[in-house]
């Protein structure tokens, strides 16, 4: 598909306005979202409202409780674990049966319409493991929002797969993304800070800094002067600890994210991938105002183009 496409934060790429549906007259698929890692599936209500009160798309989250997760401790005793080699299954099972059930329930709404699947985070991947395990025949998009898809490269110094194997077997398992009419792959990262490696040498000189998303200047982020080969010290905390979690996921630190997930990561060759600007992970921890995320009405409005057409 070619590089990503880029959006700016304050800007639809629709070429067209979107006018809110009325839920009662809807002809449009309905979708299940599964829920990334850590998160519940209170924490998508509010999209879940806005998709059907103002598009008239029908929603369905798959069940998932933050206590749930502790179930995937399961993969400790498999020997897998430890050689880095994990599979989905059996540990991921209890997951699986949660995105059926919502699939299935979802299939009641579609009256004989496809679906689409909307993976956040950690859900991006696990849905595809999910349409290679049961199927594609009912599914006509994968639309993922901050995904970590691609494994860490291996052999990077103080670099571990947090996955254990798990996004390797992704990787080697599942059919690769495609953009055709009969299913979509559309797979949307977030450019809310960049990384900064964490060992630098020599000094600086701060000329501003950098706001994000047009609000409030964040403290850890700042311009390098021109003269200078290093960043400044007070990039030292936040945006270095932002990088060292980029790094563990694209093996680099110095890149632009979500905050969790890096831009390089949240993408996947044969898939229409796209780029927003001022986007943070996860809904926990966010607002719509100032530190949107993926589903706040603002940046859903960027991309919800793809769950009507």
């Amino acid at each position: 598909m070619g590089g990503p496409i880029f959006v700016s934060p304050h800007r639809t790429h629709c070429t067209t306005p979107l006018s809110p549906a009325s839920p009662s007259s809807s002809t449009y698929r309905p979708a299940v979202i599964l829920p990334g890692l850590g998160n519940n599936s209170g924490d998508y209500q509010k999209l879940v409202q806005t998709l059907k009160d103002k598009y008239g798309v029908p929603t369905v989250v798959a069940k998932v409780s933050r206590i749930d997760w502790l179930r995937n401790a399961a993969g400790l005793v498999d020997p897998n674990y430890w050689r880095g080699t994990l599979k989905p299954r059996p540990v991921l099972d209890w997951y699986l049966k949660r995105v059926h059930d919502a699939v299935q329930e979802a299939k009641e709404l579609a009256e004989g319409m496809t679906l689409s699947l909307i993976g956040h985070s950690a859900g991006g991947w696990l849905a595809r493991v999910y349409m290679e395990e049961f199927g594609v025949s009912h599914i006509s998009l994968l639309l993922t929002l901050g995904t970590p898809h691609l494994p860490p490269p291996k052999g990077t110094p103080g670099v571990i797969d947090q996955t254990r194997g798990l996004l390797n077997y992704v990787e080697q398992n599942c059919s690769k993304a495609v953009y055709t009419p009969q299913m979509k792959y559309v797979c949307i990262a977030g450019r809310y800070i960049e990384g900064a490696q964490f060992f630098v040498q020599s000094n600086a000189k701060i000329e501003s800094v950098v706001p994000i998303n047009g609000s409030q200047p964040v403290p850890e982020a700042a311009v390098m002067s021109a003269s200078s080969n290093s960043p400044p010290i007070t990039m030292t905390f936040g945006t270095r600890f932002v990088g060292q979690g980029y790094k563990q996921v694209c093996g680099q630190a110095d890149v632009w994210g979500d905050g969790v997930v890096p831009e390089v990561s949240a993408h996947l060759e044969g898939a229409l991938n796209i780029s927003l600007d001022g986007v943070y992970h996860s809904p926990v921890g966010s607002d719509d105002e100032l530190k949107p995320w993926y589903g706040s009405p603002a940046i859903l409005d960027q991309w919800v183009e793809h769950l009507l057409n």
